[in-house]
């Protein structure tokens, strides 16, 4: 065997895709019975243009991976972009700043109207313009991560076995003098050329002087699935793209980036003190059943407490409201949990010979994930 890859969340089965598509042998192992993780947690939203310098780069390959895997798997990569709202002057001052800052067509900006009805109102009160990102794409968390360890699963070179949890990995000396890795799971022994761990926030697990170097934290988020309001005589409203706010522009480092940033933050402390004192992240996309997933806050520890905030949920909630102009009522409520880190927004450690620790410690494990992969695999050598 070629690769065996441990943790089937979309950063491990985007290794294994692209090893099975180098002609590599590639066994998945996965603890859980199906994938529960950060993977299927999530907004679903590859959020390639607020990447900045390497990290938009790699978002950009990663893009490209995602959009051919949804064609060979069979799930939806939509290239629906996103919509980032202005309803302040420092709010819009970031857009036009982020549109001047990229190639042409990356960034378009839109006036009010156009804003409104690109997130399903029917009026732009409160709304100042808006910014159009072409390059960000929707895919459904709840079905991706399945269509894709089905797909290789079904490849002739690959296998995803669950409810098979590993223990560790070590390299070993084969039988002719060769370096081999052996992993130690709970249904055996499996031996292979080399061996990539992407476990997520559950480095600790395996490696804990590696999550402490890295300094790795859970980053435990509160995240809803709402329905819309809406007249029975008239059809459920569509909002194609992601709809982003003032607080993911205080989050993602093409915003920043950008000179007024500063300005926008000043606002927000004086305005709405709360969304920062929760880490809010007020955005949405919407699932193929027309609901929305909402969301997120931030808390920050290295252990993830099971407890949901009502008064954050709260604060969420009312925030949507207000960015779309409608009611919403609450279906589902989780807990979503990622690996997070203030060193780096992703970590590549090889931990023994043949073996390589990769997590993303950044939240955008979705908009990196491919591109990730294929950087790890090209930098091993030789190749199997």
């Amino acid at each position: 065997m070629d690769l065996v890859v441990i943790g089937a969340g979309i950063v491990g089965l985007a290794h294994a895709s692209l090893a099975l598509a180098e002609g590599w042998s590639v066994v998945v192992v996965d603890r859980d019975h199906e994938a529960v993780g950060a993977s299927v947690r999530n907004f679903g939203h590859a959020c390639i243009t607020a990447q900045s310098g390497d990290l938009h780069t790699m978002a950009k390959s990663s893009r490209r991976h995602l959009l051919a895997m949804a064609e060979k798997a069979g799930f939806r990569a939509a290239e629906a972009g996103a919509v980032v709202i202005a309803r302040t002057p420092a709010e819009l001052a970031i857009l036009e700043e982020l549109a001047a800052a990229r190639e042409a067509g990356e960034v378009q900006l839109l006036d009010a109207e156009e804003t409104s009805s690109r997130i399903g109102r029917s009026d732009a009160e409160g709304i100042l313009g808006g910014a159009w990102l072409r390059d960000d794409l929707r895919v459904d968390p709840r079905t991706t991560v399945a269509a894709l360890a089905a797909w290789v699963d079904a490849q002739p070179r690959g296998e995803v076995r669950w409810n098979t949890t590993a223990l560790g990995a070590d390299g070993a000396s084969g039988a002719q003098g060769d370096q081999t890795v052996v992993v130690r799971t709970s249904r055996g022994t499996l031996h292979a050329r080399r061996a990539i761990v992407c476990v997520g926030n559950d480095v600790d697990r395996l490696w804990p002087e590696l999550a402490a170097e890295h300094q790795i934290q859970r980053c435990v988020l509160q995240m809803a699935r709402v329905q819309m309001a809406h007249d029975e005589a008239s059809a459920e409203p569509e909002i194609v793209p992601a709809v982003l706010t003032a607080t993911s522009m205080l989050r993602y480092p093409a915003f920043t980036d950008m000179p007024s940033a500063q300005g926008l933050r000043e606002q927000v402390v004086a305005a709405q003190p709360e969304l920062l004192e929760i880490g809010a992240n007020v955005m949405c996309t919407q699932r193929p059943d027309g609901t929305l997933l909402v969301g997120d806050s931030h808390a920050y520890s290295l252990t993830a407490a099971p407890f949901l905030d009502e008064r954050t949920s709260q604060i969420l909630l009312d925030e949507h409201r207000a960015v779309l102009g409608r009611d919403l009522t609450v279906i589902e409520r989780w807990q979503g949990v990622y690996a997070s880190s203030d060193v780096a927004p992703y970590l590549v450690r090889d931990v023994a010979p043949g073996v390589t620790v990769v997590s993303v410690t950044s939240g955008v494990g979705m908009t990196l994930s491919f591109g990730l992969a294929e950087r790890t695999l090209a930098a091993m050598a030789p190749t199997p």
